[in-house]
């Protein structure tokens, strides 16, 4: 049987117990922190990556929208100097550094805190923590630094000017960041579902044990998809349902989009679990199925042959024919054994037959079984 590798991380940095609220603790093993800066307006645009993080008050100062990319979450010291600059509270770095978070969102004095978790695809797809800072005029995103993000086709919106994103404010940029995550999910949802599908037609055609593994492990990453959506849908409702400065009611339009999408993608993530639940089922059905059509040939070649063996049994008892003249007399009769032969094949045929016409034996004939004519009286 055939078991694909899992790679899963358990492993959950956090500061000691007893230590004091908003400790940052990086996890030795984290790619290193590296920051990547893209300011536009209407009009202009640059993309740099930041190597003093006491630029960024000169930027914030004459860019409309600054977003701050943070890839790598191994510097603990870079996003505790990024965090004083920007006023980010501790506690919410604290929650950037300790992965394995639900998504959700809190709301601080000048800005809000999201964490979402994007979702790579691959076998089997695996979850990225996502934290993102929505301030007055600036975006602030931390990866964990996996290579490869779903960000790269919004940065080239914004710097080919399509759409309206470089007419809207930082709040629609946050908006964009969030629907590029929750758009990540539909092509993985959609390989599972051709998975299933084609695993169906496995199960139906000859069912073998690798099959029930694969749909074992399409069920678990099912499950694991279920696991990161739910909450993102509650952190997006707390979104549209709670009023902010910071997010204006035409984002929060968009914003309601974006929750029917999270909506949608649940729906999916249930419809496909149910139809793995029933997939296992076919499995087993399928399974019986085959055993009871082995048993069937069986049966039917034992209720062939005990005739015959009978047949054979008795002309084997050779009883003396000259002690009387009931015993065996076909034994010496010219044609004994070809008619003890023919008997056992008209035996056998007749049962075949039978057994056809019974239904037990191939398709057997066809019967009627149309419905009475409910126009006609019974």
């Amino acid at each position: 049987m055939h078991n694909r590798k899992r790679k899963r991380s358990h492993r959950i940095t956090r500061a000691r117990p007893g230590a004091a609220p908003g400790t940052l603790v990086a996890d030795p093993s984290a790619p290193k922190s590296t920051v990547q800066v893209l300011c536009y307006s209407p009009d202009q645009l640059i993309e740099q990556p930041l190597t003093d993080v006491r630029e960024l008050p000169a930027l914030l100062a004459r860019w409309p929208v600054v977003w701050i990319n943070v890839e790598g979450l191994g510097d603990a010291d870079l996003i505790a100097r990024l965090g004083e600059t920007l006023h980010l509270h501790r506690l919410a770095l604290e929650d950037v550094l300790n992965l394995h978070q639900r998504a959700k969102v809190e709301q601080y004095d000048t800005h809000l805190f999201i964490v979402a978790q994007m979702v790579a695809a691959g076998p089997p797809p695996e979850a990225e923590q996502v934290s993102l800072f929505l301030g007055q005029n600036h975006v602030v995103t931390f990866q964990e630094g996996r290579p490869g993000d779903c960000f790269e086709p919004l940065r080239q919106r914004i710097r080919g000017a399509v759409g309206r994103i470089r007419q809207a404010g930082a709040d629609y940029l946050a908006y964009s960041l969030l629907d590029a995550v929750i758009d990540g999910y539909f092509p993985i949802l959609e390989v599972l579902g051709e998975r299933l599908e084609t695993l169906e037609e496995e199960i139906l055609a000859r069912p073998d044990r690798r099959t029930i593994s694969t749909v074992h492990e399409v069920k678990r990453d099912l499950v694991a998809l279920r696991r990161v959506v739910w909450p993102l849908r509650e952190a997006l409702n707390t979104l549209v349902r709670d009023e902010s400065a910071l997010v204006t009611p035409e984002t929060r339009v968009y914003l309601r989009d974006c929750y029917d999408h999270a909506v949608r993608i649940i729906d999916f993530v249930e419809t496909y679990r149910e139809l793995g639940a029933d997939l296992t089922d076919l499995y087993l059905s399928s399974v019986s199925q085959r055993l009871n059509e082995v048993m069937k040939v069986l049966t039917v070649f034992t209720a062939v042959f005990i005739p015959l063996t009978l047949i054979a049994g008795i002309y084997g008892m050779n009883f003396n024919t000259q002690a009387s003249p009931w015993n065996m007399p076909e034994l010496n009769w010219v044609c004994g054994y070809p008619f003890a032969l023919s008997l056992m094949a008209l035996l056998a045929g007749g049962l075949l037959l039978w057994f056809r016409r019974k239904g037990w034996l191939g398709s057997g004939p066809a019967r009627n079984d149309k419905p009475p004519d409910r126009d006609r009286p019974t």
